[in-house]
C-alpha cells in the first residue's frame, strides 16, 4: 500500500508505557474541525470502495462454487481441544504498522468493540472465543484489527488516519485462501467486515454490505439456532438485516428470507401453522436465556418489517401478496406473537426499577440489569410502534390498556436508552430512536433524544447524527437547529 496510508499515525512506540490510546488520540490539534459529523472523507476514499467492491466479488465468486446446506457448523468450535494443541500466536507481520499499534487495536477490540457486537451473548464470543480462533484464522485476526481501528478513527475524530483500510485490505486478501477451503468459519470475518462497512458509510446502501453475509449463512446453512459462535455471528448479522429493513421504510425486506434464519421446518399445512411451530421453537429455547429471548425480539421486529413491505408492495405495486390470509389476520396473529413474546419474558429480561413520568422526568426510567433485556425490550417497543402504524382500518383495539398507544411506547423506547447507557445497545437503539422519536411533539423531548444520538456518536464512533437530521425534517426544524442547541 501507498506510503502515504499507512504512516499518516505516528509511531505510538514512542509513548513509554502506552496503556490508552496513542498519543496522536490525545492530541486535539487533530481533530476534525467545525461540528462532529456522521460522515467523513473515508466513506469517499477511492481504496476503500475498490475494497468494499473486492470483497463483493470474493464472496460471490465463493457462493457460487458451493452446494448449499453441505456443512455443519458444529464442525468449527474455535475451543476444540485438538485445535487448541496446534493453534499458532497471533501473526502481527503480514501489515507494515508497529506492532505496538496492533496491540493497541487487539485490546480495544476486546475492551470496547466485542462487547458492542456480545450484547446479545452471555458467552461472549466475540470477546473471548473468537479472538482464540484467531489464533490460527489471520484472515479473522486482520478483520478484528481493521474492525477496532476504524472504530478508533471514528470515535477519535481522525479524518485522515487509514490504518484501518491497511488492515482491511489484508482481511480480505487472506479470506480467499479460506473459502477455497470451504471452512465455514469465514463467516466470522466477513460478518465482522460488514459491520465494519455500515460503521464506516451511509447506511442507508446496506444492502450491499450484507448481501454476501447472506449468501454464505445460506450456503453453510448457518441459522439463528445452530449454535456456538457462528450462532452468535448469525445473530450479529440479523441485526444489521433488521437496520437496513428499518431504513427501507417498508419498501424493502431482509435480504436473507426470514425462512431461513431458522432450522428446516415440516413443510406444515398453512402459514399459521408454521409461525406457531415457530413460536414454539424460540420460545423453548429462551426459556432458560435471555440471549435467545432477545434474539427473538430481533426476529419478531424483522417479521414486522416484512408485513410492512409486503403490504406496501401489495398496495402500491400491485404484487400478489404470498400470504393468502387477508392482511388483518396477519397482523393480528404478529401482534399476539409480540404480546406473547412480552408475557413470557424470562426473569433477566425484566426491568428491575421503574418510574413514570413526573418530578422533573421527560421519559420514563426502565432500569435493566441484563445487557440483551436492553435492546430486546426495546426492539419490542418499536415493533409496536410499526405494528400500531399500519394496523387495518377495520381492527378495532381496546384503548384501555397502555400497549395501544404508540406513544406510550415511543417514550419507554427513550427511557430505556436514556437510563441503560451501555454502548453497545446505543448503537443498536438509534433505529427504534428515530422510529420512537417521529411521534414525539414537545421541544424538551426533542432535545433529549438529540443528546442521545450525539452520545451515541461521540461514545461509540458510530454514526447517529444522520438519523437526527432525518428527525428535525420530520419535526420541522431548520437543519443543524436541535443539534446546534444541544
Amino acid at each position: 500500500m501507498d506510503e502515504a496510508v499507512h504512516t499518516i499515525l505516528p509511531d505510538p512506540g514512542l509513548n513509554e508505557s502506552f496503556n490508552g490510546a496513542p498519543p496522536l488520540f490525545e492530541d486535539n490539534a487533530f481533530l476534525s474541525p467545525g461540528t462532529f459529523s456522521s460522515v467523513d472523507d473515508y466513506a469517499a476514499n477511492p481504496r476503500f470502495l475498490e475494497l468494499q467492491e473486492e470483497l463483493r466479488c470474493v464472496l460471490f465468486s465463493a457462493v457460487s462454487s458451493l452446494e448449499p446446506n453441505e456443512y455443519s457448523p458444529a464442525l468449527s468450535d474455535p475451543l476444540d481441544g485438538s485445535s487448541s494443541r496446534t493453534r499458532q500466536s497471533l501473526d502481527f507481520t503480514r501489515v507494515a504498522l508497529p506492532k505496538v499499534r496492533l496491540i493497541y487495536y487487539l485490546k480495544n477490540w476486546i475492551s470496547e468493540c466485542a462487547p458492542y457486537l456480545d450484547k446479545f451473548d452471555e458467552c461472549r464470543n466475540f470477546g473471548v472465543n473468537i479472538p482464540i480462533l484467531s489464533q490460527r484464522f489471520p484472515a479473522l485476526l486482520y478483520a478484528m484489527l481493521a474492525f477496532s481501528a476504524r472504530q478508533t478513527e471514528r470515535k477519535c475524530r481522525l479524518d485522515k488516519a487509514y490504518d484501518s483500510l491497511e488492515l482491511y485490505q489484508e482481511s480480505i486478501r487472506l479470506l480467499a485462501p479460506c473459502l477455497q477451503a470451504r471452512d465455514p468459519n469465514v463467516l466470522v470475518p466477513v460478518c465482522i467486515l460488514a459491520v465494519m462497512e455500515l460503521m464506516s458509510v451511509s447506511p442507508r446502501d446496506w444492502r450491499r454490505h450484507v448481501e454476501g453475509c447472506a449468501a454464505l449463512f445460506d450456503s453453510f446453512n448457518v441459522n439463528g439456532l445452530s449454535g456456538g459462535h457462528l450462532q452468535a455471528v448469525f445473530w450479529c448479522y440479523a441485526r444489521m438485516e433488521l437496520c437496513g429493513a428499518i431504513i427501507s421504510n417498508g419498501a424493502e425486506s431482509t435480504v436473507l428470507p426470514l425462512s431461513k434464519w431458522v432450522p428446516a421446518l415440516p413443510v406444515p399445512a398453512g402459514p399459521e401453522e408454521r409461525e406457531s411451530l415457530i413460536r414454539d421453537l424460540f420460545y423453548e429455547k429462551s426459556c432458560d436465556s435471555p440471549d435467545m429471548h432477545a434474539n427473538w425480539a430481533v426476529y419478531l421486529c424483522a417479521k414486522t418489517c416484512d408485513l410492512a413491505c409486503r403490504q406496501t408492495r401489495h398496495m402500491e405495486l400491485g404484487e400478489m401478496a404470498e400470504d393468502p390470509r387477508p392482511f388483518v389476520e396477519q397482523w393480528t396473529v404478529l401482534w399476539d406473537e409480540l404480546q406473547f413474546w412480552l408475557e413470557k419474558r424470562p426473569a433477566a429480561m425484566l426491568p428491575i426499577k421503574t418510574t413514570g413520568l413526573g418530578g422533573g422526568l421527560i421519559f420514563p426510567e426502565i432500569l435493566f440489569a441484563h445487557w440483551a433485556a436492553i435492546s430486546g425490550n426495546q426492539l419490542y417497543h418499536a415493533a409496536c410502534i410499526m405494528m400500531l402504524d399500519m394496523k387495518p382500518p377495520e381492527k378495532v383495539l381496546p384503548l384501555s390498556k397502555p400497549c395501544y398507544s404508540s406513544i406510550w411506547h415511543a417514550r419507554r423506547v427513550c427511557g430505556i436508552s436514556l437510563t441503560n447507557p451501555h454502548s453497545g445497545n446505543l448503537i443498536n437503539a438509534i433505529q427504534p430512536l428515530y422510529i420512537a422519536g417521529k411521534l414525539l411533539s414537545h421541544h424538551s423531548e426533542h432535545i433529549e433524544v438529540a443528546r442521545l444520538f450525539k452520545t451515541v456518536e461521540e461514545t461509540t464512533g458510530w454514526g447517529a447524527l444522520w438519523r437526527l437530521r432525518d428527525l428535525e425534517r420530520a419535526w420541522g426544524y431548520e437543519p443543524g437547529d436541535i443539534l446546534s442547541a444541544i
